[in-house]
């Protein structure tokens, strides 16, 4: 893909998405690793739903670790894998209070190490919560980036992170994140993507077999 044909991409979902920006709901790093995290396998309403709640009962990592594991799951039940995700949780805290003295750092490296946090979470943390350039791949990311040819249908999660950081200009990397999640949410959805009002269909390996076949095949997830 050259350099033209990203800037079209780029242009064309900016213009669709000009606001696109991260639809988890928090005041501080703190409370984004958190939504984060919770984010996995879950959607940002859910979480936003949960968290509204839970930000005002729990403030700072000592509130997490001071109340009992089966308090927190009940809290967060509403959760895909809340069981895992409270533990994960109070072990992040325990972290944070004995290393870093009970704030979120701020090089990857660093972030990775946490428990339950993984490079996605990381780059997200890193891109909103301290503005460092990163392109976290989610799974509406990970779909668009392979329709459109911007990475290969085989290509791993952390290899279409790479080929994204070459093709985007680095200053645009964040804000590119968060239209291609827009993008992928809203109009280029796994199941129905709305090919025949789409304007980057022409280059998009999903939309060419809809609209040549005019029916619905088994969508590239």
């Amino acid at each position: 893909m050259n350099k033209k044909q990203v800037r079209n991409i780029l242009d064309t979902i900016g213009g669709m998405f000009p606001d696109a920006h991260c639809e988890l709901n928090h005041a501080n790093p703190f409370e984004l690793t958190i939504a984060v995290l919770l984010s996995a396998q879950c959607t940002d309403e859910t979480v936003n739903k949960v968290t509204a709640s839970l930000f005002q009962k729990y403030k700072k990592p000592e509130d997490y670790i001071a109340v009992p594991i089966e308090e927190l799951e009940q809290d967060i039940r509403r959760i895909g894998l809340f069981r895992n995700k409270a533990k994960n949780i109070q072990a992040l805290c325990v972290l944070l209070l004995n290393k870093y003295g009970g704030e979120i750092p701020e090089q990857h490296e660093q972030l990775v190490e946490l428990p339950g946090v993984g490079r996605k979470t990381a780059n997200v943390v890193m891109s909103n919560a301290f503005g460092v350039p990163a392109i976290a791949v989610d799974t509406h990311v990970e779909r668009v980036s392979k329709r459109l040819g911007m990475a290969n249908l085989k290509d791993t999660v952390l290899e279409v992170e790479k080929k994204l950081m070459k093709l985007v200009p680095k200053e645009e990397w964040t804000l590119t994140h968060h239209r291609l999640i827009f993008f992928g949410r809203y109009h280029c959805k796994a199941q129905n993507p709305q090919c025949d009002v789409c304007s980057l269909v022409e280059g998009c390996r999903e939309g060419k077999k809809r609209m040549k076949s005019g029916s619905r095949r088994k969508p590239i997830q």
